[in-house]
């Protein structure tokens, strides 16, 4: 995904760089808005990608099992998010690419028009890149099983660009040369429509894709993808790193779309086939946590909000921030471990889990005599959590 990144940033560095045609436009002036909108959904990306690379280092660090995973099925909406929107900001690239390629070498092209037309695909993109942008959990998952279905209608816009395009410049008889311009990149441009390439090794074909031609020609070819990425698809999905919806989505966008599925929202047999039908992919259909019936569920700060500082001082800043560490409870059971409804009351209990978990990383300190590292605090934290049956799939939470 870093490496999609990067190639998605330098086209629009050299787009940007590109003086406009002798005689024609090209995208400056008015369209420099449409690569500035693309540079800056960058900055979000990075950040997401490094910050899930931050959480996977720190892992690798402690030394709990279950806190591990807990700490990677934190870095999955990064993952989703990050996915995902740099395939959006690569079809975007290739949006600008024909324009600027329209721009220069049809004349009679209304400029308007194309300013119109990227308008109006900058709009189709803009509600999904805000979800995951946003790296909420729940938004995510919700924009990255509709990715599929917008990833067709981005298809189509493209191929009704290319040929009105092509339309108008044999209505205007423009030279060979002008259509051939065109021709170039909707050969080069795929619409982006597939994960970042994997090393050539073992291929396990996965089905039978679609393609669109630069005809505009649906045609049939063959979906390879390495045993690799298949295998750690598979072993994301059982850790719960990464949902089958977003394995799901992927494959559809890569193989065709809908065409691709043999029910709504179903991965294709093949795929089943290659991760193995094991239950979690047979559990295919969307829920996610609202299907769950957990959205509405209130969310518990295992580590607590009134003892923020104290926390900070000891590296829970930044991707680690108390904030990321909080679980959706049954009201019943985060009633409990609070000591009951009123959490006035409740408090004066021992075993109130704020009370109780600040005591024990205290008691922990005396003991060692020194400050606990990031690791003691989540170790120990993973322990108490076990013994009050507090899940550990970390959800981000508010502060107060």
């Amino acid at each position: 995904m870093k490496g999609s990144l990067r190639g998605v940033e330098a086209a629009f560095t050299q787009l940007a760089a590109r003086l406009p045609a002798l005689g024609g436009w090209g995208l400056t002036g008015v369209f420099t808005r449409y690569l500035d909108q693309g540079s800056k959904q960058v900055t979000w990306l990075q950040g997401a990608l490094g910050s899930a690379t931050a959480l996977t280092d720190a892992a690798s660090e402690v030394g709990d099992t279950d806190m591990e995973l807990g700490l990677l099925r934190m870095t999955g909406p990064k993952l989703q998010a990050a996915q995902f929107g740099t395939l959006l900001l690569a079809t975007w690239v290739d949006f600008l690419h024909l324009a600027d390629a329209v721009l220069r070498n049809c004349p009679m092209c209304s400029v308007e028009k194309i300013f119109t037309d990227l308008h109006r695909v900058q709009g189709l993109m803009e509600p999904t890149l805000t979800d995951l942008a946003s790296l909420d959990p729940e938004r995510v998952e919700a924009a990255t099983t509709a990715m599929p279905e917008l990833m067709g209608k981005l298809t189509r816009e493209f191929d009704t660009l290319q040929r009105e395009t092509r339309e108008t410049m044999k209505f205007g008889g423009q030279v060979i040369a002008a259509m051939q311009a065109v021709e170039m990149v909707t050969m080069i441009s795929t619409m982006k429509m597939a994960m970042p390439r994997v090393p050539p090794s073992a291929p396990a074909t996965l089905g039978v894709g679609l393609v669109m031609s630069s005809g505009g020609v649906m045609m049939g070819s063959r979906m390879v993808v390495s045993a690799e990425w298949v295998e750690m698809m598979r072993r994301l999905v059982k850790a719960g790193v990464i949902s089958v919806p977003a394995v799901s989505a992927a494959v559809l966008i890569q193989g065709g779309q809908v065409m691709m599925a043999q029910a709504h929202q179903d991965l294709p047999k093949g795929v089943r086939d290659a991760l193995g039908d094991s239950p979690e992919v047979r559990g295919m259909q969307v829920t996610g946590r609202a299907g769950a019936g957990m959205s509405d569920a209130p969310k518990h700060h295992v580590l607590p909000q009134e003892h923020r500082e104290w926390f900070e001082q000891r590296g829970f800043k930044g991707t680690m921030d108390i904030d990321q560490f909080c679980v959706r409870l049954e009201q019943a059971h985060h009633e409990a471990i609070h000591g009951g409804g009123n959490w006035k009351l409740g408090r004066m209990w021992p075993g109130e889990w704020n009370r109780m978990i600040m005591r024990t990383l205290s008691d922990a300190e005396m003991a060692v005599g020194r400050m606990l590292t990031r690791n003691d605090i989540l170790s120990i934290v993973a322990e108490r959590m076990k013994r009050y049956d507090i899940p550990m799939n970390f959800v981000p939470g508010s502060s107060r």
